[in-house]
């Protein structure tokens, strides 16, 4: 029997991640992908016969529910794209999403596990609030399980994850498109993973383009408006200021601003900025925030797909996999060619 098409096989022929295929041939609602990057994976699915219905059958006896765990909550935007996202995604299948705040106890964890496997439910999602490396107890093993925002070292789950390298190379080289050579990265704390990522993408992007690093424009430790704030005054206080500057994140950005204004110059006429996180806010600065939106809400949709989809007999091999699905740049008027 000649073998079906798969994701992976649609994935490559378009030239896009198989979280992309998937979110296309899923139909799932305000998906941030271009138009031709829809195309291009239709076109791939058509070319190769690839057929998937809307509708993802649950097999008799099975509840229709999916537990949803969450480690902790916090004053973070971050978990609602996590909660509507999934919810949103299941309520396309009759399909509920019960949530557990377990704030990693061990006991709190089984509980609610002992509950789901005596409901016969259709599986579980493991997510973090800060993308990390977890090790996944043994009480998850009575269903199917797909991590979110995290991922085991020995891959025995799927798991999806932001493409924070991709994400730092993509804001930097916006700035080095627009004209500017002397960049700055107010980095983030190196015991958080995206920020390493994303300071590997910054690098990766000066390289790419046979810019230098200024090792002195590169400062650590920070994620609110007040690291940014003082950060950023002793950079721009330089009489060799840069031109632009990186932020790990929007809150770092912002207070990168304050500190401009504080210094007397103009944004983006003196300084260009780039964020990351799209926080909320970001669009409403003065100028409004070029940025990076986090995938959360698309990784959360393709957890529950990945659960439903198990059903389905797609091969275990194909699924067992860490994903990283692209941040989308969100260019606003906060970056401008440098002064000559």
């Amino acid at each position: 029997m000649e073998k079906r098409a798969t994701m992976h096989d649609v994935a490559e022929l378009a030239g896009v991640s198989q979280a992309t295929v998937s979110l296309v041939l899923n139909g799932v609602p305000n998906a941030r992908i271009s138009k031709a990057t829809r195309r291009r994976v239709e076109e791939a699915a058509e070319q190769l016969g690839y057929r998937r219905g809307a509708a993802h059958p649950v097999p008799a006896g099975r509840q229709r529910v999916i537990g949803l765990f969450i480690d902790e909550v916090s004053t973070t935007p971050f978990l609602a794209p996590f909660l509507e996202g999934a919810r949103d995604e299941a309520a396309l299948q009759d399909v509920a999403v019960a949530v557990f705040c377990t704030g990693n106890s061990a006991k709190l964890e089984r509980a609610a596990m002992d509950m789901l496997v005596a409901q016969n439910a259709i599986g579980s999602i493991y997510a973090t609030l800060i993308t990390r490396e977890v090790a996944i107890p043994d009480h998850f093993a009575g269903l199917p399980l797909v991590l979110l925002n995290c991922y085991e070292r020995r891959v025995r789950y799927p798991s999806a994850v932001p493409g924070d390298i991709v994400g730092g190379y993509t804001a930097t080289e916006a700035l080095i498109k627009a004209g500017h050579k002397r960049i700055a990265h107010l980095a983030g704390e190196h015991i958080v993973e995206a920020a390493v990522d994303r300071e590997k993408g910054f690098r990766q992007a000066m390289e790419r383009h046979g810019l230098a690093v200024d090792e002195s424009l590169v400062t650590l430790g920070g994620w609110s408006v007040k690291a940014g704030r003082e950060r950023a005054l002793e950079l721009l206080s330089r009489p060799d200021r840069p031109t632009a500057v990186f932020c790990y994140c929007d809150r770092m950005a912002m207070g990168c601003y304050e500190a401009a204004r504080q210094l007397g110059l103009s944004i983006p006429e003196d300084i260009s900025i780039v964020g990351f996180d799209d926080e909320d806010i970001a669009a409403s600065l003065n100028p409004p925030l070029s940025t990076l939106v986090l995938p959360h809400d698309e990784m959360a949709r393709w957890a529950v797909n990945q659960l439903l989809d198990d059903f389905e007999g797609i091969d275990a091999d194909e699924r067992l996999q860490k994903l990283k699905i692209e941040c989308e740049f969100i260019g606003r008027q906060s970056i401008v060619p440098p002064k000559a």
